[in-house]
């Protein structure tokens, strides 16, 4: 077997390319062989391609279905921060109407303390007088 080579993963040239090198020729079973390795390589690379090309359109699917999910979500916050906003304004409305309220009912009450202490004190005054 002086023909034969070392194994070198760094060679660039396959086992074919090393017979040509070295004329060669490759027995009819050897030659099937070869065939038949190749179309298995073949089969494996096709079916590895198929494996990766479905496992990208999965993950494009998943892209697509992420981005309508973050759309949805990002409809529902600006839904939310119009409806804070809503909320905000009408809460300060009440604050103000309360605080008027508050202001009438304690003039109110001013005013019928001093009526009830006008009442007393002039008829007093007045009899004192």
């Amino acid at each position: 077997m002086s023909g034969a080579q070392a194994y070198d993963p760094y060679n660039p040239f396959s086992d074919d390319a090393a017979r040509e090198l070295n004329n060669e020729s490759p027995t009819p079973f050897a030659e099937q062989t070869n065939k038949d390795a190749s179309r298995s390589k073949l089969q494996d690379l096709q079916n590895t391609l198929d494996d990766t090309t479905g496992m990208m359109r999965d993950n494009i699917e998943a892209i697509n279905q992420r981005g309508e999910v973050l759309e949805d979500i990002d409809n529902r916050a600006y839904s939310l921060q119009n409806n804070a906003t809503l909320f905000n304004k009408s809460a300060n409305q009440v604050r103000k109407d309360m605080w008027k309220k508050n202001i009438k009912l304690k003039l109110c009450v001013a005013a019928i303390v001093i009526v009830i202490l006008v009442v007393i004190i002039v008829p007093i005054v007045v009899h004192f007088t």
